[in-house]
């Protein structure tokens, strides 16, 4: 049984990110001092959320309600409480969250300086209140709390997503919202209503933290499954009503997740600038998609409940179907970006999958690939970004050789490609053979039991897709080390209609190819980025005239990108090495223990 303190704490690390974004802006005409202030900010937000893993790991849970503000109630609305607590789920998401933002903080100030983007203040700004609202959704006691910091999310990220304040950009941002704060947010708030509604049909005598005469009606996790399972167990509502429930709180939360078919606000997103394609991707927007997914399954309607109505059968097909598309998709896209962003659908779609498996070694496998994979993308993202600063290069078809020109950047892009796509020592290959385990186990209770047929369908979709993780991720990598500038043959590892052809991979007729960071202008039918070079010896992307230059890994871009770049992708390497001493494994561990009540066993 948990230990419940009061703690001002998780109060504090929400707001530490939100009292920064007023000095940011204060400080708009000192780039310095703006920027100090989000490190600042960031260290303090870790140290907060990282004093209170100790306890977190021995069973203790921190709440904040806003009762402890002298004068103030704790009720916000019909009885359900403004309140945090920092749970060992929550804990997984807002120590990720606050670790990795130290490291995108000078990656931002690196990436928008040598760009020299406009707007910078309003960036970095929307960046600290977009961290916040991470936090609050990681610490949010009950589904209403959730909802209000999952909707601010989305509007605080707006900014991010059309900052280059074209025509594409805004369409993009006008549709990032229309899908997650419009479409899910409207979703996942009425999948809480209609929580709220059916525990309240619960007879308290059925209630073990509900007195006679009280109402039962609840939307706190923890409490919710007991309600839930004795109104269902009674037979008093329909179960096509619960089934409804579970539904759109896990398509609400999934849409942010980009679960297809609720993904296309993803790829248009990559117009923003890349270190916003990193927030996107990897630290705070889909992962709490995915978190939210996780909290619904496993403190909503909890395993037990998940598997009597039949709906972890379906969420891990449909999660299973989300990652084996995405991957094919992924295939045939040319700009590195875009690559990037359907790698994300589907591997945000694993860890829906391993917590719908519902035993404990699955859990515990979709848990911990919530930061196995955010160390990895985040990597991705932030090496395409390098590579768009110091030679505008978008696409992989005009990437032939460029590993001598950034030979640091491309081998962190190798290593972590090779995570991705569940290769021993990095992190990926941990949490997927945990899910693959996962799969084999499943059975149709929470429990480890009789294996099923779904469950071997389910880990054959997730060897598929660990193939066709290296058939979009290798010619990446080969393009960058074994082909040259002038004898290349820029043509995916397959060649036919699913993989694309040589006539058609990486020309994209007279369409326009999105830059990061600027528009784009056509020249002889291909779009090029309409930028300048750093070293001014080209202006187009792709190879200037005599070939790449050769650098030393030091010499190749500004410490600003290259040391995020090199600490995160050795953060990869590490959780895949020694990930029990990392702290992320046990905490995924104990939530999946606690939820499906069962031991992690290989």
């Amino acid at each position: 049984m948990s230990e419940l303190v009061t703690s001002w704490r998780p109060l504090a690390a929400v707001l530490v990110s939100a009292v920064a974004v007023s000095l940011i802006v204060a400080s708009s005409r000192r780039q310095n001092v703006r920027e100090s202030w989000s490190v600042l900010a960031a260290v303090l937000k870790f140290g907060i959320v990282a004093s209170m893993l100790p306890g977190v790991l021995d069973g203790t849970e921190y709440r904040w309600s806003l009762g402890m503000v002298p004068g103030l109630r704790d009720e916000f609305v019909l009885g359900i409480e403004l309140s945090l607590r920092a749970d060992a789920l929550g804990m997984l998401f807002a120590l990720l969250a606050s670790f990795l933002w130290i490291l995108t903080v000078f990656y931002c100030a690196g990436y928008m300086r040598g760009l020299g983007e406009p707007n910078q203040t309003r960036f970095f700004a929307a960046f600290a209140a977009s961290l916040s609202a991470a936090i609050g959704i990681a610490f949010a006691e009950n589904l209403v709390v959730l909802f209000l910091f999952y909707e601010l999310l989305s509007i605080v990220t707006y900014p991010l997503v059309a900052h280059d304040e074209t025509n594409e950009a805004r369409a993009a941002g006008r549709k990032y919202l229309a899908y997650t704060f419009f479409g899910g947010g409207f979703l996942v708030l009425g999948g809480s209503a209609l929580t709220w509604w059916l525990t309240g049909q619960a007879d308290p005598e059925d209630v073990s933290w509900a007195e006679a005469g009280e109402s039962t009606a609840t939307v706190s996790f923890g409490e919710t499954f007991e309600a839930l399972e004795a109104v269902h167990g009674a037979g008093i509502v329909a179960e096509p009503l619960f089934v409804l429930t579970f539904a759109m709180l896990a398509l609400g939360f999934g849409t942010k997740a980009a679960i297809m078919p609720l993904h296309s606000w993803l790829p248009d997103a990559m117009v923003a600038p890349t270190p916003v394609s990193g927030l996107l991707h990897a630290v705070a927007v889909v992962k709490s998609g995915a978190f939210g997914v996780s909290r619904v399954v496993l403190d909503v309607f909890e395993p037990e409940l998940t598997a009597t109505l039949g709906m972890h059968v379906a969420l891990a097909a449909l999660a299973a179907f989300s990652f084996t598309m995405a991957s094919f998709i992924a295939l045939r896209k040319d700009n590195l970006k875009r690559r990037l962003a359907y790698s994300t659908a589907s591997q945000l779609a694993y860890i829906i999958m391993g917590v719908a498996l519902l035993v404990p070694a699955g859990v515990a496998g979709g848990l911990l690939h919530i930061p196995a994979h955010a160390f990895m993308k985040l990597t991705l993202f932030f090496c395409a970004g390098a590579i768009h600063v110091e030679t505008h290069t978008d696409d992989i078809s005009q990437m032939a050789g460029i590993g001598k020109r950034m030979p640091l950047t491309m081998g962190a892009f190798a290593v972590a490609a090779a995570g991705m796509a569940g290769i021993p020592l990095i992190a990926g290959f941990v949490s997927k053979f945990y899910m693959l385990v996962g799969a084999i186990q499943m059975t149709d209770s929470p429990v480890v039991g009789e294996p099923t047929a779904a469950g071997f369908v389910f880990a054959a979709a997730l060897i598929l897709s660990g193939i066709l993780n290296v058939a979009y991720f290798w010619p990446v990598v080969y393009t960058a080390f074994f082909e040259s500038e002038d004898a290349h043959d820029a043509k995916p590892l397959v060649e036919f209609p699913v993989g694309g052809v040589a006539a058609s991979y990486g020309v994209l007729g007279d369409q326009g190819v999105r830059s990061d960071g600027g528009p784009t202008v056509e020249t002889g039918g291909e779009a090029r980025p309409d930028h300048d070079s750093t070293d001014g010896s080209h202006d187009h992307g792709g190879a200037p005239q005599g070939g790449w230059e050769r650098r030393s890994p030091a010499g190749e871009s500004t410490w600003l990108m290259l040391l995020p770049i090199t600490v995160i992708v050795t953060g990869a390497v590490v959780l895949g090495i020694v990930p029990a001493d990392v702290g992320f494994l046990e905490l995924a561990r104990d939530v999946a223990e606690a939820a499906t009540g069962g031991e992690v066993s290989l």
